[in-house]
Formats: structure tokens, C-alpha cells, sequence
């Protein structure tokens, strides 16, 4: 199958060619990179210089485009809204790394991304591609919209509590701690190395863009505090939920087994999930406490961003699209130490 891979120097296209360098099925044939337009892949990204020595990044163009059988969107927020409506005609399959279509709402774009949706019918069209919490949109499809991080790592934590009517779905709590790569491969001051470094900071107080994607994710109302951690890949969320079902730590950890029982890419375990376990996989591990002194649940998962948050998550997305088998050229294992 032949791929396309657009914004395919930043971190998650960096992450994107390389799963689809160790993929059997699919074969990069266009990397863009608009920044980056005629530079080697190779000579930008060392690190892929042995599965990519010739491969240069291309121009942005749907054009460029044409009869693709798999194209990924890894471009900012507002990219795939331009994109999309000439792409979507020319290829088989669009996935896309960015919000632009993951909220059915269009109304909430302005709120919660200033300014409103460019392409709004066709939010209707696009797949929310989570497949452990419904895959069942996802075969034959040629719209997806891949979650990010935050998201993903909210919701495998906290859906089957929600989703069994458990826990209260109003004032859950959701603080969760990324590694710098979340924030991309621009430079940035706020990411320097002696900024980030022996630090820890709270942002996006009460208003981050991700809330609503949580949100419609669970179908709950959320509270979200993202964090940046002094590392460069990983997420650890920890959710916050009152319980009104499950009543013991055993209950809640075989609610877990049984939501997630025959998926490849969520380990529930009992002790408490770091990020490094995930680091390099497309697996998330979860775990769960009830605290019945105080009657809250207490929800946990661990994630590498750039994979089970991006770019793997596309990628399981696109092998299930593509009627592939869908842990196809996914890591289980991860990288330690």
C-alpha cells in the first residue's frame, strides 16, 4: 500500500515514517514537509537515514498526492481543515493526527480553537478512530480522525467506569503529565532544555483545547489539568471519578480485564503504570484503585505519546481502514532502558 505521510518532520510524522519503515504493507512513496521542502529525510532526521536514504520531503499538495492508498495528516491544528476537502477525493484513506475533525460539534471550535471550522459538513464524515473503545466504524473507512494523547490516555483510563454507569459522570478530575514532545519539534522557548529541565508546570488552566475531546470521548463533564514533565516522550494520566457502583479495588480492576480483555494494546495492571514501561510501544497500561475511606475512584494510564498518542494510533487506525489486521507493524514491546 502505498503511503503518504504529511508534515512528516515534525515528531509525530517523524514517529509515523519510522513505524512505517518496520510496517510489512505499507511503503512511504511522498513525505511533505512545507518548512522542509527538498531537504533530505535523511539529513534532517538521522535517525531514519538507514530505512529512508533517498526519500526527500515535498511540498504540501493534494496533487502530489493523487491515488495514494493511505495519506497521514501530522500537520497543526487548522492544516487538515484546508487539506481535506481536495485530498479526500484522491486517495483511499485520510488519517488525521490533529483535532480539525475529531469534535462532531462544529460549535465548539471557536470556543475551545478561536476561530470556526472551515470545512464543517464534513465533520459528519470522519471516524473517531479509538479502537478500544469502538472499532466498529473503522473497517472500510476513509476519514479518521486519530485522538491525541491527552485524550487517548483519558478515556482508556476512565471509560469502562463511566460506560458501566459506576462512577458519577460529573466532576471527574483528569491531571495528566506530558513529556516535551507533545508540544512538537518547533523551537520554543518554553521548551529549552534549561527551562523544562528540573521543573514541572500546570498549563491550559480550565481552558485547554483537549477538554471537549475528553468530554465527548467519556460522555462526561471533565475537569483537565495538563502538566509538562522535564521528559521527552510519555504520559501519565491520573483520573479522578466519585464512585456510585464498584466498591472495592478488586471490582474496579476486573471492571478493567473484562473492558479490555482480548486487546493487544491496553495491559491492565496492578501496580501503578510509568511512563517508561510504554515508551517506544503502541500499548497503554492502566490500572485502578477505590479509595473507600473517601469514595473516589482513582484511574490511571500510561502511554508513549508519539505511538498510542499519535502516531501509532494512525497507524492502527489505517490497518483496520485498509482491512489489515490491526496490530500490523505496531511494537509490543517498548524501549528500556
Amino acid at each position: 500500500m502505498k503511503v503518504g505521510v504529511a508534515g512528516a518532520s515534525g515528531y509525530a510524522g517523524t514517529e509515523l515514517l519510522r513505524l512505517c519503515a518496520a510496517h510489512p504493507v505499507f511503503d512511504v512513496a511522498v513525505a511533505t514537509a512545507a518548512g522542509h521542502a527538498g531537504e533530505q529525510v535523511a539529513a534532517h532526521t538521522p535517525s531514519l537515514a538507514s530505512a529512508y536514504p533517498s526519500l526527500a520531503y515535498g511540498e504540501t499538495d493534494p496533487a502530489a498526492m493523487d491515488g495514494l492508498d493511505v495519506v497521514f495528516l501530522a500537520l497543526p491544528h487548522g492544516e487538515s481543515q484546508r487539506l481535506v476537502p481536495d485530498l479526500a477525493s484522491r486517495v483511499g484513506v485520510v488519517v488525521d493526527l490533529a483535532a480539525d475533525f475529531r469534535l462532531r460539534d462544529a460549535a465548539l471550535y471557536p470556543r475551545w480553537y478561536g476561530a470556526e471550522h472551515a470545512a464543517p459538513d464534513l465533520l459528519a464524515s470522519f471516524v473517531y478512530g479509538l479502537p478500544e473503545l469502538d472499532r466498529s466504524g473503522l473497517p472500510g473507512a476513509t476519514l479518521v480522525a486519530a485522538p491525541g494523547c491527552y485524550p487517548t490516555a483519558a478515556a482508556l483510563a476512565l471509560a469502562p467506569f463511566v460506560r458501566a454507569g459506576v462512577v458519577e459522570p460529573s466532576g471527574i478530575v483528569v491531571d495528566a503529565a506530558s513529556g516535551v514532545s507533545g508540544a512538537g519539534r518547533a523551537p520554543s522557548e518554553r521548551l529549552h532544555f534549561g527551562t523544562v529541565d528540573e521543573d514541572f508546570v500546570a498549563y491550559g488552566l480550565c481552558d485547554h483545547r483537549h477538554t471537549p475531546e475528553i468530554e465527548q470521548a467519556l460522555g462526561a463533564s471533565v475537569l483537565f489539568t495538563p502538566h509538562l514533565a522535564p521528559m521527552t516522550r510519555g504520559i501519565l494520566a491520573t483520573c479522578y471519578a466519585r464512585v456510585s457502583g464498584v466498591r472495592t479495588t478488586a471490582d474496579a480492576l476486573a471492571l478493567l480485564r473484562d473492558g479490555y480483555a482480548g486487546e493487544p494494546f491496553v495491559l491492565v495492571t496492578d501496580a501503578p503504570p510509568s511512563t517508561k514501561a510504554t515508551a517506544g510501544s503502541n500499548c497503554a497500561h492502566v490500572t485502578a484503585r477505590v479509595d473507600e475511606r473517601t469514595g473516589w475512584l482513582l484511574a490511571l494510564c500510561a502511554l508513549d505519546n508519539l505511538v498510542k498518542g499519535a502516531a501509532g494510533q494512525a497507524v492502527q487506525c489505517a490497518n483496520l481502514a485498509g482491512g489489515l489486521d490491526e496490530p500490523t507493524g505496531l511494537p509490543l514491546a517498548g524501549l528500556y532502558p
